[in-house]
């Protein structure tokens, strides 16, 4: 047994993710000396970096594996450096492949790319490489570490310019998707390291230095999961180095360029399917996803107005072109009385150019408006005023400007999310004091807090007949938040599968929120604009649905898939910061169009325009990732059917007891108050007297009335016991989260029951007799 305290002490971190807590067994008493390696073949070389003490190779021979299983090697893969037994000398054959000359020979005939040996027989399911996909490098017979019980799996491990990638060698041979448990993309990674029993653990970057042999390898990503890899004896030395410089070089050069990148990085659209392929899809599409809308077209602002039956208002495309504000939406909910020309005169007095326009009509009669903030040099003038007063006011009641100074701001969820990602790794706390730590972070009173202020705004709207503005300084990040989190509450059409698909697209994808800045993507992003607010609203979500399973249509698992495709760069939904620059990928558009009262928009040429088509698609494909079995469980079965196209009138609000229409209120910690507009000289004559509700807002005296919540109001609890810790997401890196969980081979299948059983005998023996 080698002592600990012979080596440098390594992070505590790494330690902890590495099951190094305790003394390392080491296979001998001395160090292990390098594999040899035959001389390199004239012409050939290995890119970025070859092994200790050797300028390049082509295909280096390996050993015979000690209790692998047969055929585990390389069989002539284009490209492939990795060592192996000839495929066609049968098991226990050693050398070097025949016909190899260089790097770019090409492998048998009739066989696929990247047909490495990795499964019983000697041949892996076969690796479905994207369009301009290409693998770097690969290591057949390599493990993935399962939970800490010191269950492994073997397969092979392949590092593209797009994603990493375990194959399980047991898995049957089958269409190859996207997103699995066992890869990830390469924007997703959020540190790799490499480890070894002589040496302490080193985090790999595209300029370190590796010096050593890995035995294995640790991925850290941004979604939590934490995947283990490691290399046993049975000559994978040299394809463990290299494929350990590859992941880090080939991370580096996959990171986002984001807003400034011509061509998206190269990055190709999973797709490349054939004619015939492309219709069996849309017929599915058709069959499955029809009622998500992508707000693309005038046709869907057109379609979900219509849903919501908001009279008084009407669709504009005064920002067609982007040209009034080049992060909003091409077509904007606007007043019908509101012409485009009067209309365009409010947009230089709001920052970033971003006016008030509708969000969501409640069938009470109150309106949902979010804005930017005030411009603070603006001097409107008399003209201007009444534009803006008609886009805020209108005739329609009181305006109630929400407070937004209440919620976190972008650097305390920043902050949070950093505290409970390193909270959730292993060792990071003690048990005993774990649950302090976890309320340290603050994320649970982050969640609390939109919560609670989401459930002011949407008593208000269900219970006086008002319009409600939300107003954030850029209107792109809170007010995503906030908007969409009032419409789960309110609406039960958003709280179906097709609904949140069509509220995210709209609240947020077209709202312009700059995913790749907030979720720190980008290569040249600085770290003041990273806040993941997209995930805390998910987390939100999940609150709600944990409260309410029987009102959404959704599952855990449709909010755990789409928490994971945030940091996936196949989808144009989160790869773009607006729909402006989402547009740049897309294929030319028709000319402008315009609004006929018969035929509704159509080109200058008569026809009717259609959505641009983008050469990425939205993540709501979820059949390129997910087979069917697995889409299904997004599907609540327990929950409502699908409401109606057209929300049914409900009983209107009560009239509002302050006042009349051109009143002003600040909604600001549960309590209404005066507030009058910049531009206005002096406050009203008469000011309503200030209402505070109380905490119970359903009960007499609130928000609501005395009457008791409309159906379909969702009221959750935010007291502190109510508001948990989304287990399945943050948790699942720790090992003991990972024991059982999508078991890929019979070992897998018994430490699973091992498990339940294990987890029948503790309920048994707490249970009273």
């Amino acid at each position: 047994m080698g002592s600990p305290g012979l080596y440098p002490r390594p992070d505590a971190e790494l330690l902890g993710c590495l099951g190094w807590g305790v003394p390392i067994r080491l296979r001998s008493s001395r160090p292990r000396a390098p594999p040899s390696f035959p001389p390199p073949v004239p012409g050939t070389g290995m890119a970025g970096g070859g092994m200790p003490g050797s300028e390049g190779s082509g295909c280096v021979e390996s050993r015979a594996p000690r209790g692998g299983m047969p055929g585990q090697g390389c069989q002539g893969r284009a490209g492939c450096r990795s060592g192996g037994r000839d495929a066609r000398a049968g098991p226990g054959a050693r050398g070097s492949l025949p016909g190899r000359s260089g790097p770019s020979a090409p492998g048998p005939p009739g066989q696929s790319p990247c047909a490495m040996s990795g499964a019983p027989g000697g041949r892996r399911p076969t690796f479905p490489e994207l369009p301009g996909e290409r693998v770097l490098e690969e290591a057949a017979g390599a493990r993935q570490r399962c939970g800490n019980g010191g269950g492994s799996v073997p397969g092979t491990l392949l590092c593209t310019n797009r994603r990493l990638a375990f194959l399980p060698g047991q898995a049957p041979g089958s269409r190859g998707l996207l997103h699995s448990e066992d890869e990830v993309a390469l924007p997703c990674i959020r540190k790799l390291v490499a480890a070894s029993s002589f040496s302490k653990p080193k985090v790999l970057t595209a300029a370190s230095t590796l010096k050593f042999i890995p035995e294995e390898l640790v991925v850290f990503c941004r979604d939590f999961r934490l995947l283990r890899f490691y290399f046993p004896e049975n000559g994978l030395a040299p394809q463990a180095f290299r494929l350990a410089n590859a992941i880090a070089r080939a991370r580096e050069a996959a990171a986002w360029l984001g807003d400034a990148a011509e061509g998206h990085d190269g990055w190709s659209c999973p797709g490349g399917a054939s004619p015939e392929e492309v219709d069996e899809e849309e017929e599915e599409d058709e069959e499955e996803g029809s009622a998500t809308l992508l707000f693309e077209s005038p046709q869907d602002w057109e379609k979900e107005l219509q849903r919501l039956g908001a009279a008084g208002w009407r669709v504009s495309a005064v920002n067609e072109r982007f040209d009034m504000a080049p992060s909003l939406p091409q077509y904007l909910w606007v007043p019908s009385g509101l012409l485009d020309h009067d209309l365009k005169r409010t947009f230089a007095h709001f920052q970033e150019r971003r006016v008030p326009r509708l969000c969501w009509h409640h069938p009470g009669g109150g309106d949902l408006l979010r804005a930017a903030g005030f411009h603070p040099n603006s001097e409107p003038g008399s003209e201007d005023m009444r534009c803006l007063e008609a886009l805020l006011l209108g005739g329609r009641g009181p305006c109630v400007l929400a407070d937004m100074a209440e919620l976190p701001t972008l650097a305390d969820i920043q902050l949070a999310h950093l505290r409970l990602r390193a909270l959730c790794l292993p060792g990071a706390a003690a048990e005993e004091k774990w649950l302090s730590a976890l309320e340290g972070t603050r994320w649970l009173d982050h969640v609390r807090t939109c919560l609670r202020k989401a459930v002011e705004v949407v008593s208000l709207l269900a219970g006086k007949r008002c319009s409600v503005v939300l107003q954030e300084p850029s209107d792109r990040d809170l007010n995503c938040l906030l908007a969409s989190l009032v419409q789960l509450l309110g609406d039960p059409h958003a709280r179906s599968l097709p609904g949140f698909q069509s509220l995210v697209q709209r609240e947020w994808v077209a709202a312009g929120h700059p995913f790749p800045h907030r979720l720190g993507l980008l290569c040249r992003d600085t770290p003041r604009e990273e806040a993941p607010v997209f995930l805390l609203f998910l987390d939100c979500t999940w609150q709600l649905l944990r409260q309410f399973p029987a009102d959404f249509g959704f599952t855990e698992a449709f909010l755990l898939a789409l928490h994971d495709s945030s940091f996936s760069p196949y989808f144009s939904t989160f790869r773009f910061s607006c729909q402006r620059q989402r547009d740049h990928g897309s294929m030319p558009r028709l000319p402008s169009q315009t609004y006929r009262p018969v035929g509704g928009w159509q080109d200058p040429g008569g026809h009717r325009g259609g959505p641009p088509t983008c050469t990425f698609p939205p993540v709501w494909a979820w059949r390129r990732r997910y087979t069917r079995q697995q889409q299904e469980q997004f599907r609540n079965p327990v929950g409502p059917p699908a409401p109606a196209e057209t929300l049914a009138p409900g009983r209107p609000g009560d009239p509002c007891p302050w006042g009349g229409a051109g009143l002003v209120l600040m909604l600001a910690k549960g309590s209404l108050c005066p507030h009058p507009l910049p531009w206005w000289s002096h406050p009203p004559l008469h000011p309503p007297h200030r209402v505070s509700p109380p905490e119970s807002w359903g009960m007499q005296g609130g928000l609501l009335g005395g009457c008791c919540p409309p159906p379909g109001l969702l009221l959750p609890c935010t007291a502190g016991p109510c508001i948990r810790l989304w287990h399945r997401c943050y948790l699942r890196g720790l090992p003991q989260e990972q024991r059982g969980r999508l078991a890929p081979s019979l070992a897998g299948l018994a430490e699973e029951l091992e498990l339940l059983q294990e987890r029948l005998r503790t309920w048994n023996l707490r249970r009273p007799h």
